[in-house]
């Protein structure tokens, strides 16, 4: 027989106590969103008649996650970090605010202070000439009346043909695949980089071993991570995947969306300046009016920070 306790007058004073509103320190926010996790949590057991065995194991099971590093990636993988940005598009829409380009998730891999350069700059570090595909990739912004955008940055990372990334691979040259670029006058950003490989969770983490649970795979889709700014405009956090990856349409983090897909040519004319085979990859991104100076500005999510 199933027995429930969690909505008794007894059980809710006792989660009342545990949130801490029986004190007059501590944050009102946090204790409100604190009752809650306590409240839906104890109707989550009573409901699907969580086991300790269960219990236990899900508590091992996060603290296995953070020791890994793996919360983002988790939250990615399951959707959650996607449905944020349904969410806020939902609250656009109800608000009237439309156009521009879609956003995206962010993603936990990116590292603030990369290197500023105006117009133009090349990416990698060379340390790939013999394996790697070199990619020119450019493009312009816009405002949101179609005018090109001078001095807007474009902060831009992606992996490499490994799969991985800078700083959280210690292989890699501090900021290797990661630039800060100042649009010029026509609104306009180039770089010079490699093709980037997309990767999937490591085989033995948490986030795969959840993963394997629901029958999903933890691959990505090739693409490459935006941060789009400019004074008086909303702040883009967005990313674009590349054409013809198998995992395109199929990326375990939910982050390809229409109108997100860069087209990338191959090219073998030498008119690059580069010897064989290389890529382009054009793409323009167009911005929508702030509404305060708050919207100018990325969330302040914690990221990892190195030094330049």
């Amino acid at each position: 027989m199933t027995v429930k306790i969690s909505q008794t007058p007894a059980t809710q004073a006792f989660f009342e106590e545990a949130a801490g509103f029986r004190n007059d320190a501590g944050s009102p926010r946090l204790k409100c969103i604190v009752q809650r996790i306590l409240q839906d949590t104890a109707r989550l057991i009573e409901d699907l008649e969580i086991s300790e065995d269960e219990f236990w194991h899900a508590v091992d099971y996060l603290n296995r996650l953070g020791g890994r590093g793996e919360a983002g990636l988790l939250v990615a993988g399951l959707g959650i970090e996607h449905f944020l940005d349904l969410l806020q598009d939902a609250k656009d829409a109800q608000a009237g605010l439309g156009g521009g380009t879609p956003r995206t998730i962010e993603g936990p891999l990116y590292v603030a202070g990369a290197p500023l350069a105006e117009g133009q700059v090349r990416m990698d570090d060379g340390s790939e000439e013999n394996v790697a595909i070199p990619m020119f990739l450019e493009g312009r912004v816009f405002d949101p009346q179609g005018r090109p955008l001078a001095g807007a940055t474009v902060d831009l990372w992606h992996a490499n043909t490994r799969g991985t990334y800078s700083f959280f691979d210690q292989s890699q040259s501090a900021f290797n695949l990661r630039r800060r670029i100042v649009t010029d006058s026509e609104g306009r950003y180039r770089a010079r980089s490699i093709v980037p490989s997309g990767y999937g969770c490591d085989p033995q983490g948490p986030t795969q071993e959840c993963l394997d649970l629901l029958g999903r795979h933890g691959q990505r889709p090739a693409h490459v991570h935006f941060f789009i700014s400019a004074p008086g405009h909303r702040h883009l956090t967005t990313q674009i995947n590349l054409s013809g990856d198998q995992y395109l349409w199929d990326d375990f983090a939910y982050a390809t969306r229409d109108g997100l897909v860069g087209e990338v040519v191959f090219r073998e004319d030498g008119a690059r300046g580069v010897a064989g085979r290389y890529a382009e990859l054009v793409f323009d991104f167009h911005l929508q009016q702030a509404a305060d100076s708050e919207a100018e500005a990325r969330s302040k999510r914690p990221r990892a920070l190195q030094e330049a």
